[in-house]
């Protein structure tokens, strides 16, 4: 995995807007001018201009007179995937696992520090959730980020942790470092990792990684309802499934 990009010495603050704003509709669901205006403090010609130039290229949209993301984002997110190898390598591999789980199965990676779903697919029983693919997710959060966290360097979670911190997603995630690297410790001794509904309330996980070369390459998983996923029958269905599939996949990412 890549550390994170230095601070460019002369950052171009017309980018750095812009990007504000296409982060600042998203985090709104939608925005009109002036609540974005208010949102990042800055007068609200700028803002216009700024959502009219986007809106222009075709990033954005107008409803209602509130603007919103645009499709051609989907493009870009749709190219970038393409070029990931390890997606096209895990597709069928998951769609086996979320047909025998019958539950979500999830494909994750770490780019800048944080995990970004690259792939799910949905059992036939599996519930609706709020995560989609290409979703940026902190990396602690999950059974799948603490899984590519265990395998990472020391010091590349170290930077990590001190550029993202340990925000609590729900009363059950980890936000004390020492506690955090006690449970990655645990997850390499084991090659599995658990979310206990410490990203979203009444949602449990495990995962598993994902090496190539000895390096950790991703992490997936398997999700459902505490309802149905207890230790029980993790230990004895889910996850030899999952490793299974991983295997196959890491096998297919090396010689294929």
């Amino acid at each position: 995995m890549d550390a994170s990009p230095p601070e460019p010495n002369t950052p171009v603050k017309t980018a750095q807007t812009t990007f504000r704003i296409v982060e600042a509709l998203k985090s709104l669901d939608g925005a009109t001018v002036t609540e974005l205006s208010d949102h990042l403090d800055i007068p609200k010609s700028s803002a216009h201009n700024y959502l009219r130039t986007l809106e222009h290229a075709g990033y954005v949209v107008q409803r209602d007179q509130r603007y919103e993301v645009g499709l051609r984002f989907f493009d870009l997110g749709g190219y970038a995937r393409s070029r990931e190898r390890l997606y096209s390598i895990a597709i069928p591999e998951m769609e086996r696992l979320a047909d025998a789980t019958g539950e979500y199965a999830n494909l994750l990676v770490e780019e800048h520090g944080l995990g970004v779903f690259l792939a799910r697919e949905r059992g036939d029983d599996a519930v609706s959730l709020d995560s989609y693919t290409g979703q940026s997710v902190r990396l602690h959060t999950t059974a799948l980020g603490k899984t590519v966290l265990a395998y990472l360097p020391e010091e590349r979670v170290e930077e990590i942790v001190d550029r993202h911190g340990l925000p609590a997603k729900t009363e059950h995630t980890i936000t004390d470092r020492e506690e955090l690297f006690e449970a990655l410790s645990e997850i390499r001794q084991r090659e599995y990792a658990y979310d206990r509904q410490e990203r979203i309330k009444g949602l449990n996980c495990v995962a598993v990684p994902i090496l190539c070369d000895g390096e950790i390459a991703g992490s997936l998983s398997v999700s459902g309802p505490v309802s149905r996923m207890g230790e029980d029958r993790i230990e004895s269905e889910i996850l030899p499934e999952l490793r299974r599939a991983a295997n196959i996949i890491e096998l297919n990412q090396t010689h294929s």
